[in-house]
């Protein structure tokens, strides 16, 4: 099978903890962070944009979501595959793809850094300039995040997002432009990895479908397509099918 046919392939078999890894992290590891309506499930807004729907939600499901968003809100849907209500405006789709390393074992890194909350205002400067994907002021609690430093300035990291038992998605990965070339991302990605290991987890990740270069990358260090995905955002209806306005939860 071709890369470009099993990106489009469909994931078939029995039900997976990564087949919705935020609703799995949120039932499981990450059951702290959690903020439920019904059987709607999130992540606080500072920490992750990550939300966990039901495998096949209903109307009552939907009209919770837009209680925890608010009316006319724009909701991020990261990895959601199924039909949007009709009134629910798509704001923004791209497709992805979902990588495993369940066979990468991974490697310390000399020169990285654990970083801390009082490194975010660096992370969060360095993901707005290098833009590897949404990070917040307090995604930094999600798990390990790694850096290097180079004359006392963040110009790399690595860290862990979602938490689904017995996996760890490797995410805001990014290098400052100035050092892009140096092989900086991959060393943090197998230090990671590594960590990951360590507590007898396997490591995975996402990305866009048509980010070639980092899948490349990706499957050079070990790490094999496991599914398609999506990210996509939609805008949440003014009032309620009912009628009701979606009054935000507190």
């Amino acid at each position: 099978m071709t890369r470009e046919s099993g990106m489009r392939a469909a994931h078939t078999g029995a039900p997976h903890v990564l087949d919705n890894p935020a609703r799995a992290s949120l039932t499981g590891p990450h059951a702290h962070f959690a903020e439920r309506r019904g059987r709607v499930l999130r992540y606080p807004v500072d920490v992750s944009p990550w939300l966990a729907l039901p495998d096949e939600p209903d109307a009552d499901d939907w009209a919770d979501l837009a209680a925890l968003a608010g009316p006319g809100a724009e909701v991020p849907l990261p990895g959601f595959r199924g039909p949007v209500p009709d009134d629910w405006e798509i704001t923004f789709r791209v497709e992805g793809v979902q990588l495993v390393g369940d066979g990468v074992a991974g490697a310390p890194e000399p020169e990285a850094v654990r970083l801390g909350p009082a490194d975010v205002p660096e992370m969060l400067d360095l993901v707005e300039r290098t833009r590897p994907g949404p990070f917040e002021p307090r995604t930094i609690e999600l798990g390990t995040y790694l850096g290097i430093r180079r004359d006392g300035a963040l110009i790399a990291m690595a860290g862990e997002r979602l938490h689904p038992p017995g996996w760890t998605e490797i995410s805001a990965v990014c290098t400052d432009p100035a050092v892009r070339g140096e092989g900086l991302a991959t060393r943090l990605i197998l230090a990671v990895a590594h960590g990951i290991r360590e507590r007898g987890e396997s490591p995975f990740l996402h990305t866009g479908a048509g980010n070639a270069n980092a899948i490349r990358l990706y499957e050079s260090l070990g790490f094999r397509l496991r599914r398609t995905t999506a990210f996509l955002a939609a805008r949440a209806p003014q009032r309620l099918a009912d009628g009701r306005e979606a009054v935000p939860v507190p």
